[in-house]
């Protein structure tokens, strides 16, 4: 059987992750927000948010958290091409 410090040790990128995504998604919503010119790259800053949670989240076994950060995912692609592409 594994020790639970082997366990720790092969999920150690998970706290940056978490922090990364979650400040990528802050400052997404304060582009997105600002509704200037460069609101679209909001969109960008979520999408690498929510890969990052959806990440946590098959790290974590967290059924939902997947389901809702894959829904954001297909959402912030749909915006970065509305904003960033056409």
């Amino acid at each position: 059987m594994r020790s639970a410090s082997y366990f720790q040790n092969q999920i150690s990128w998970l706290g940056p992750a978490k922090w990364i995504g979650t400040l990528a998604g802050i400052t997404g919503a304060v582009l997105v927000a600002l509704n200037t010119e460069v609101s679209g790259y909001g969109f960008l800053l979520f999408l690498a948010s929510s890969l990052l949670w959806c990440a946590a989240g098959i790290a974590q076994r967290d059924d939902s958290l997947i389901l809702l950060q894959a829904t954001f995912v297909i959402i912030n692609i749909i915006g970065v091409y509305r904003w960033l592409v056409v």
